[in-house]
């Protein structure tokens, strides 16, 4: 038997595993070079029938197969002859083999307790939910330079190819009843437009909006002119324009949801940053000196606070607000989000008391309070 090689009873013990009743996963990491080669292997359901699906992840790549039996069976036999230090992870109903085989080529087995698990062979939905897999996008990922001109998602690309889709996910998710006749987003802080050309297509080629316009706004001039360039190679600049911002500011984010308040917007989604405001008033004196001093506990803090605040003052204004997290942590530092949408009364006690409360707290009055001025202190002046 070869260094690294599987003996024979353990080959035939995870062909069976596989291929028998309850198979669930199949997960098996190779190191090789520093890097780490990982195919995985599941039951799918696909049109009625039980296909098998590997996802093979390399050097960030990630590609995805569905595989008749025959398939699957060869694919099978690649996975057990891989050589090199490698772990697999079996998953059945009935419980786990775990296998691995160190640099020297130890093999090292252990079996998990018997189970008594439910395998449910689920449909195949991981492509689907992926926004930018409901339509024809291969054009849009090469212009913005997340795929490579094969049409792969570039391995330094992923965590913005994560962000952008997770994004639309919310967007699909926020958009309520029939698509309307017109409809306009305007994308403060554009950027280089990965997100404001990957909406555009979205909603009109995944949504079928029928006239959508998207105007993405920035202060880097010459960031706006490669957007422009952009659309026009994509066709899409009859629906997608770019503006230079006049106004850019450590408040970036409030003078962008204060805009949305002003122009009567039905959806806020903001991806917040520019909490650096708070830190300049903030009292670091009384019961909280200690973590004052530290100055990333301080702004972890005032992070905090600031989007409290923002989401707050949104409450009161008639939006049904959330935070929450829309993207992993790995794709973007900054994964939170305000989902708002325009619906409920505004100046309801409960929010505005909640809201003077935390800010007669921390005695302090936020930017965005101060940039709304008398739409909002209209409410807060009966409760003082």
């Amino acid at each position: 038997m070869e260094r690294f090689e599987l003996e024979d009873p353990l080959k035939d013990e995870i062909r069976s595993r596989v291929f028998g009743e309850g198979f669930m996963k199949l997960v098996q990491s190779v190191r090789r070079n520093g890097k780490v080669f990982r195919i995985a292997m599941r039951p799918v359901e696909i049109g009625g029938r039980t296909l098998f699906q590997a996802e093979m992840t390399d050097d960030g790549q990630v590609r995805v197969k569905n595989l008749e039996r025959a398939a699957a069976e060869s694919g099978l036999e690649e996975i057990i002859a891989q050589k090199g230090a490698r772990d697999m992870h079996l998953m059945t109903a009935k419980g786990d083999l775990h296998v691995r085989v160190s640099r020297k080529g130890r093999v090292t087995v252990s079996r998990s307790a018997e189970m008594d698990r439910v395998a449910v062979v689920k449909p195949h939905d991981r492509v689907k939910n992926l926004p930018l897999a409901s339509f024809d996008s291969a054009a849009y990922l090469r212009a913005v330079g997340l795929a490579d001109g094969d049409g792969r998602i570039r391995a330094s690309m992923r965590g913005k190819y994560d962000q952008v889709n997770e994004f639309l996910k919310v967007v699909g998710e926020t958009l309520e009843g029939p698509a309307p006749e017109t409809f306009t987003v305007v994308d403060c802080g554009c950027g280089k437009a990965y997100l404001t050309i990957g909406l555009y297509c979205y909603l009109t080629e995944s949504l079928g909006y029928p006239n959508v316009k998207v105007i993405g706004v920035d202060r880097r001039s010459d960031v706006i002119e490669s957007a422009k360039q952009m659309a026009d190679r994509l066709d899409v600049s009859g629906g997608v324009s770019f503006v230079v911002s006049l106004h850019a500011c450590d408040t970036a984010t409030d003078e962008a949801l204060a805009k949305g308040v002003e122009w009567k917007a039905r959806y806020i989604l903001s991806a917040p940053c520019c909490q650096h405001e708070l830190q300049k008033t903030l009292d670091d004196k009384g019961a909280f000196a200690g973590l004052m001093r530290q100055s990333i506990l301080r702004e972890r803090l005032c992070d905090i606070l600031t989007d409290s605040f923002r989401a707050q003052i949104l409450r009161i204004l008639g939006f049904r607000t959330q935070v929450m997290e829309f993207v992993s942590s790995e794709a973007t530092a900054r994964n939170i989000l305000l989902k708002c949408v325009w619906g409920v009364k505004p100046g309801q006690p409960g929010p505005v008391s909640e809201y003077l409360e935390l800010r007669d707290y921390w005695k302090v009055v936020p930017w965005l309070e101060t940039r709304l001025g008398d739409p909002l202190a209209r409410f807060l002046d009966r409760y003082e």
